[in-house]
């Protein structure tokens, strides 16, 4: 990276980093660079808000990038690790720790990013946001996997070869010796809420009510009834007919918006 460059921010040339590789990213700067063996992505806006906000994406860095575009007009940065497809597992949220603590005390992002999970990414960003509550401005979940039992875990891998395989990948990561400690585990999303409501992080939901991949009614409705009987709030934004794909709010510079109104600040 030019260390010159004024809007090169100090976070990405301080205490000695290479220089990162420049690409473009629909037409913003995208910095590729590895923390440690992981893949890192940083997308610079054009004219940055005060603070130095971001967006961490937290799977599927490329897919359906209408609201992280919103996002970067806005002046907010757009972030991601790639972790592989590890499920938010135990290593994985280990590795979510030094990017976190990276971007924020060696290159000054803001304490509190926004979470963005799509799919089995609300897996990762509820597991790590349970245990960093004070960490998160707000957790935009779409079409979310909030129970691992449901997907991939659910009844419909006997018939799908793609999800068996995921199932298979997830004993693995997460070291379970068998289907049934996984099927008895009780820290998936919808288990761990009370730290987020507790801590009154903004919960969002963008979900499609014939989801025919990660069943709403098993995922996205249980977490919010356990936030209610909490006495926190989550606000779910439903897509009448919509199914699991595409991704995204409708539109998404409105709900950029709202995220900007509703994140925590401070």
């Amino acid at each position: 990276m030019d260390q010159t460059t004024p809007s090169a921010p100090a976070r990405l040339v301080s205490c000695g980093v290479p220089q990162f590789p420049r690409n473009r990213y629909h037409g913003y700067t995208r910095y590729d660079f590895q923390m440690g063996e992981n893949a890192v992505v940083v997308i610079e806006p054009k004219h940055p808000a005060p603070g130095q906000r971001w967006v961490w994406k937290a799977e599927f860095f490329a897919a359906f990038p209408a609201f992280d575009l919103a996002m970067l007009e806005r002046g907010w940065w757009v972030a991601f690790m790639n972790v592989g497809n590890t499920f938010g597992c135990p290593r994985a949220m280990r590795r979510f720790d030094e990017f976190y603590r990276q971007m924020t005390a060696t290159y000054g992002f803001h304490r509190r990013p926004v979470l963005e999970g799509l799919s089995r990414g609300g897996l990762y960003v509820y597991n790590w946001a349970a245990v960093h509550p004070d960490q998160v401005g707000l957790v935009y979940a779409d079409n979310p996997v909030c129970d691992f039992k449901s997907w991939p875990g659910g009844q419909r891998k006997a018939t799908d070869p793609g999800q068996a395989a995921c199932w298979q990948e997830l004993l693995q990561c997460y070291g379970f010796a068998s289907e049934a400690q996984a099927l008895a585990y009780d820290q998936n999303p919808i288990d761990n809420v009370s730290p987020l409501v507790q801590a009154g992080v903004p919960l969002v939901h963008w979900f499609g009510d014939a989801d025919e991949v990660v069943p709403w009614e098993e995922n996205t409705k249980i977490l919010g009834q356990r936030v209610e009987a909490l006495g926190g709030t989550i606000h779910l934004f439903r897509k009448p007919g919509g199914r699991h794909h595409p991704h995204g709010p409708q539109d998404p510079g409105a709900f950029a918006d709202w995220v900007l109104h509703h994140a925590l600040n401070e």
